[in-house]
């Protein structure tokens, strides 16, 4: 593998950072790292809530040096492709359907002329999105990774009561407000750092990031975005149309997650005709490619294996 301390807090010289635009003229802040010579494929990579493409640039070196090309973007409303709230630092969006009409025109774009096999990548939000979009016939890669997928809400009152609440809450006021004030969720006396990762330095990665670029922070979600993930969720593990959905999938669950619903994603998963499960257990917390080294080691090892199987 790629030394871990090459790329972490430096954009690689052959990358280029641009701004695509939506159909609708709004700009997304992208990221393209082209393959050196004769390209192996196309991966196309989407974080999760909050997230920002610098993360994942320990694992996209990883992948560019077998001989991928990397593409990325910010989704609409975080990162570097503007906010959709008066408050920079709050995580808004109307309709999730914005984010995969976004996604869809995008695929169209790169798809065109990105060197195959083409492999879609997301993690957390991002996998949601990822596969509501390949269920619903948006884009059809020759495999997908979801890591850590955001396919359910952990709620003490269960999906549907934990949607009722939000419903209820959110509808009072500004739905644009803060859904709370600090954290990754309400109601939880664990660090931040502890729900994401349990490698201390990558997690000092994401903070640097932010301190260099703070345009790129975003704190806590709108209580629009909070309904808005309980529905979106809710509708694809309804969407009779996964039975059907035959890319090859590789899915990785980190079963202690507590950011996302892993039983969800279980259940998900063995509705897939095609996907493959790879589990973790306490050893890891949400962001299973920013984890410590054994757990991310096995992760992309995995990944790679699924790859070399899979997107040839």
């Amino acid at each position: 593998m790629v030394s871990p301390q090459l790329y972490r807090r430096a954009i690689p010289a052959s990358a280029r950072i641009s701004h695509w635009n939506a159909p609708d003229g709004w700009p997304l802040r992208r990221f393209d790292w082209p393959a050196e010579g004769h390209p192996r494929g196309s991966i196309l990579f989407q974080g999760g809530r909050g997230d920002i493409f610098e993360k994942y640039l320990e694992a996209f070196a990883h992948w560019h040096s077998q001989g991928w090309s990397i593409t990325a973007f910010d989704w609409r409303g975080q990162g570097g492709s503007g906010r959709l709230s008066p408050d920079p630092h709050v995580g808004h969006v109307e309709n999730f359907d914005i984010f995969i009409s976004d996604f869809a025109a995008f695929w169209n774009d790169w798809s065109r002329d990105a060197a195959g096999p083409r492999v879609i990548m997301g993690h957390s939000m991002g996998g949601h999105l990822v596969l509501r979009a390949l269920t619903e016939g948006l884009a059809r890669p020759d495999a997908a990774v979801l890591i850590a997928p955001m396919l359910g809400l952990h709620s003490p009152l269960g999906a549907r009561g934990g949607e009722r609440l939000a419903r209820f809450l959110g509808g009072v006021g500004n739905s644009a407000r803060p859904a709370w004030k600090t954290n990754e969720r309400p109601a939880t006396t664990t660090t931040r750092q502890a729900l994401l990762t349990h490698d201390r330095a990558r997690y000092d990665d994401e903070i640097y990031w932010q301190t260099a670029k703070p345009e790129l922070l975003l704190g806590p979600p709108s209580w629009r975005w909070v309904i808005q993930a309980f529905e979106s969720t809710r509708r694809l593990r309804e969407d009779p149309r996964l039975r059907t959905m035959t890319v090859p999938v590789l899915m990785i669950v980190a079963e202690a997650d507590k950011l996302v619903n892993p039983k969800a994603a279980l259940q998900i998963a063995s509705r897939l005709p095609d996907a493959r499960v790879v589990r973790f257990g306490s050893e890891s917390a949400h962001e299973v490619l920013r984890e410590a080294d054994g757990v991310r080691n096995r992760a992309i090892g995995e990944i790679d294996i699924f790859l070399a199987a899979r997107a040839q």
